[in-house]
């Protein structure tokens, strides 16, 4: 019998393009519960998750016209961990492979995604599922009973939302913004990146936002602007600092998909040296309140899906397509200086909340990249880092440590 497959979607095709032996595109989500990991009961819990969520269980090949997905057999294993994390899911030597790998250490169960194949929705979707199912059998008589976090149907989980919802809106006076400041200095070798994972009160970090007007988005963003203006080169500057946002799409569309459904905002302000985060922040919290506006975010949506609607677009060879992409995406990253995604509050129902301590994200990059989730009061971040300096997170953290707030940071160890 014919094995079935789909198009992969309109950002997919970015991340295909682009990929680097630094950044593989690949993103990490983690869940530390209170208890060492059973890998037989992780191994267990893993082959009923794979089953409620058949859109995973697919591999990724390269057409003449475009890449694709098609479903699978393949059962998927875990691993204790033996890789560095968001090692390469898409690569020749795992040639029609799973674009995802889970694995473990200790407490914390790790789940590795191909950005093409999810965002980082689904991906956690897919995650609280596996860790519903693994304390449930650990839990049987207790947890049995908690309902899965996969309500929705299989044709809207694996809806291309892009498409569904393109309407041809253009935006009226669409602006283009600046080239902005790039952080410098010198790269790790080996390709390597360097990951940190820092940990601070929800309560405490909102409370110091509400103090300056603003949200917990822009606090961090701001926060994050000073600590980059604090290292930047005198002659550097005049040059503005963009923030660039991931946006989640499905806050504005009825879309319950599990594949990807985001787009990205930018917030660029040039500092001086009188700025403070008192002058930073509502400055920042304006200008993306501006950005995440419904009518600009669905004008954008329709601006990055309109190519797909040219007439003869499909006829081109993927090769063309693909340097096409990159040199697009090459001036599309002028245009950002650091990533910053707010991921929002990791929510799991209440009869698993004694035996979870806290969820993490993290993703591959060429710079600088930081995911933000929270689960209770633990709100973290983690950054992942091409830069041998680590100056800029240092200014960072001591501005939250100024700010009143605890901090508690960890971070891997590079070769040097």
């Amino acid at each position: 019998m014919a094995q079935a497959w789909y198009k992969v979607d309109n950002v997919a095709k970015v991340f295909l393009a682009t990929t680097t032996r630094r950044d593989p595109r690949v993103f990490r989500i983690c869940c530390t519960l209170n208890e060492a990991v059973d890998p037989e009961t992780l191994n267990e819990a893993l082959q009923h998750t794979a089953q409620e969520w058949p859109q995973f269980q697919v591999t990724l090949h390269r057409g003449l016209f475009w890449h694709y997905f098609e479903e699978t057999d393949q059962l998927p294993v875990a691993k204790e961990e033996n890789k560095e994390p968001c090692a390469p899911l898409y690569v020749p030597e795992r040639r029609n492979q799973l674009i995802y790998r889970v694995s473990y250490f200790g407490a914390r169960i790790n789940l590795e995604m191909f950005h093409a194949m999810t965002d980082g929705n689904g991906g956690f979707l897919f995650l609280k599922s596996l860790v519903r199912n693994y304390l449930a059998l650990r839990h049987p008589g207790e947890l049995e009973d908690v309902p899965t976090p996969n309500s929705a149907s299989a044709a809207d989980l694996a809806q291309d939302s892009y498409k569904n919802f393109y309407e041809g809106t253009r935006r009226a006076n669409p602006v283009r913004p600046p080239k902005a400041y790039h952080l410098r200095g010198l790269r790790l070798p080996y390709d390597q990146l360097q990951y940190f994972e820092g940990h601070l009160s929800v309560k405490a970090v909102l409370a110091r936002a509400r103090q300056l007007g603003v949200s917990l988005s822009s606090y961090l963003g701001a926060s994050m602007m000073l600590a980059i203006y604090g290292e930047m080169p005198a002659m550097d500057k005049g040059k503005p600092i963009a923030i660039s946002l991931p946006v989640n799409l499905r806050n504005y569309y009825p879309s319950e998909t599990a594949r990807n459904f985001f787009n990205s905002v930018y917030v660029s302000h040039v500092l001086g040296p009188q700025d403070t985060l008192e002058t930073v922040a509502p400055v920042f919290d304006a200008k993306l309140k501006e950005m995440l506006h419904p009518e600009n975010i669905k004008a954008q949506m329709d601006e990055y899906e309109k190519l797909e609607h040219m007439p003869g677009i499909r006829l081109v060879p993927l090769f063309i397509k693909n340097a096409a992409v990159r040199f697009f995406n090459h001036l599309e990253e002028e245009h950002v200086t650091a990533v910053l995604s707010n991921m929002g509050r990791v929510d799991v129902p209440e009869a698993l909340r004694p035996h979870i301590r806290q969820f993490a994200a993290f993703s591959s990059c060429e710079g600088l990249f930081t995911c933000v989730c929270s689960y209770g009061d633990d709100l973290v971040l983690g950054t992942a880092s091409s830069l041998r300096s680590t100056n800029v997170l240092r200014r960072l953290y001591r501005g939250f440590v100024r700010d009143g707030l605890a901090v508690t940071l960890y971070a891997t160890e590079v070769e040097k």
